[in-house]
């Protein structure tokens, strides 16, 4: 059972989700486009790879690869803006990375 990492991926899905949402209502909306399109990417990955693990895909691990690697990119992303959300968004972004990084490297 993966249920673990279904867990944090599944957070950080749902935190890129309202942070979509959040930004697209902010003044500086147009300052954060790169972030909005990497946090859609997050989240989009992030749905596709709970499913495979779910399923036990023979794919799990190649796309888990693939999501640490945009949930890294996207964490650094938030990174760079100082708001609550945004670093609350980064650090999720960076434990899914993690954890779907050491699920793909598990034999």
């Amino acid at each position: 059972m993966h249920t673990p990492i279904l867990m944090v991926i599944q957070n950080c899905e749902s935190m890129c989700e309202y942070m979509i949402t959040f930004l697209g209502e902010e003044e500086d909306v147009e300052v954060r486009r790169r972030q909005i399109h990497l946090l859609r990417d997050c989240a989009d990955i992030c749905t596709l790879t709970s499913k495979f693990i779910s399923r036990h895909s023979v794919f799990a691990k190649y796309i888990a690869n693939l999501c640490s690697y945009i949930c890294d990119t996207c964490g650094k992303e938030c990174m760079k803006f100082k708001d609550l959300e945004s670093q609350n968004c980064a650090k999720m972004c960076i434990d899914c990375s993690r954890e779907c990084r050491n699920f793909a490297m598990v034999e």
